[in-house]
């Protein structure tokens, strides 16, 4: 059965909202005001030695230069407000299906754990397996090409124990026939079984671990 951790709540922030409508108020306040002086003075000025305009005009473009930027403002909340809520409906709907995100912790279940790895260029890689407890429970070696690889691991530690189910940690590094290193990254495949929505980004819980909805490569359709 899947879970949620949190309901759904607005992405809204309620003081930076009451923050910028403060803020509104105000600016158009003091503009209506300093309008107002200026008309005054204007209107009351000696015909024979008018005021000097030019610090008006200044404060004219200050003024608006405020009123733009808090305008900006508004409008970057809005988007950031519907881009949380976009990555909610997507998190939820990720609940119960099978995704490859970046990661190096995968399942022990049945006698397997996978991990894709993913290689720059052809190479030796030493791959080194850690129990939940840090401890190392396997350690060898595996030919790796450029790209994206399978690579299963039966749950045999190099001492020939059984290791239990679990979730175990997997780090590689690999290098070329010339003896240079390799860059190799992990990934892992598993079924999202629920989703924190207290976090931003929602964070997806997958075989016991927590990831980020921005650390899913794949998302593979039922059935595959």
């Amino acid at each position: 059965m899947t879970t949620i951790t949190s309901p759904i709540t607005s992405t809204s922030n309620p003081a930076s909202s009451v923050s910028n409508a403060l803020g509104n108020t105000e600016i158009a306040s003091n503009f209506t005001t300093f309008l107002q002086l200026l008309t005054t003075q204007l209107q009351n000025q000696d015909p024979l030695s008018p005021m000097d305009t030019n610090q008006f005009t200044q404060q004219l473009v200050e003024f608006a230069g405020v009123e733009q930027q808090m305008k900006t403002n508004d409008t970057l909340s809005t988007l950031v407000s519907l881009q949380q809520g976009a990555q909610t409906t997507q998190a939820l709907s990720l609940v119960g299906a099978t995704v490859v995100v970046n990661g190096t912790t995968a399942q022990l279940a049945n006698g397997q754990a996978t991990w894709a790895l993913n290689a720059t260029q052809p190479a030796t890689a030493t791959v080194t397996i850690s129990a939940p407890s840090g401890q190392t429970v396997y350690t060898g070696t595996v030919a790796v090409n450029s790209g994206s690889q399978t690579y299963t691991w039966n749950g045999v530690g190099s001492d020939g124990t059984t290791w239990p189910a679990g979730n175990y940690t997997l780090s590689a590094t690999a290098v070329t026939a010339s003896g240079q290193s390799a860059p190799v990254t992990t990934q892992v495949e598993g079924k999202v079984t629920s989703v924190d929505l207290s976090q931003t980004p929602p964070l997806l819980s997958m075989g016991g671990q927590n990831y980020k909805i921005t650390d899913i490569q794949q998302i593979i359709a039922p059935g595959l």
